[in-house]
């Protein structure tokens, strides 16, 4: 999670497990000022749009979603969604200060660390 917060911009990481909702692993600023609270309410959005058949990819049913990009006037949250072998869902969280980071850029690498996890 320290590698997140090299990230330009970054306030706040976290990996959690999108199907129980608990946070796995953290690192800086919590937006809800609980690094469990983000967890709970981070899994429940990705939850709710990985179930909507608006949003899924028929083409892999076991992880409909590869990430997710939420944004406020103060800030950017990116969510990726990771697959694991063991059959649990994981999600990185990365929340950043919109006036200080470049989405697109933050995006990228946000996927590298996804697949670093994966690969690790």
């Amino acid at each position: 999670m320290s590698a997140a917060l090299r990230i330009p911009g970054a306030r706040g990481a976290g990996l959690f497990d999108w199907g129980s909702g608990l946070a796995l692993g953290t690192a800086g600023a919590s937006a809800a000022e609980d690094h469990e609270t983000t967890a709970t309410e981070a899994t429940d959005l990705v939850r709710l749009a990985a179930e909507s058949l608006s949003f899924a990819d028929p083409g892999d049913p076991r992880l409909p979603l590869q990430d997710l990009i939420l944004t406020s006037t103060r800030s950017y949250h990116l969510f990726w969604l990771i697959g694991t072998v063991f059959d649990s869902r994981l999600l990185l969280h990365l929340w950043l200060d919109r006036d200080q980071a470049n989405l697109a850029g933050a995006r990228l690498r946000l996927q590298a660390l996804a697949e670093e996890l994966v690969l690790g």
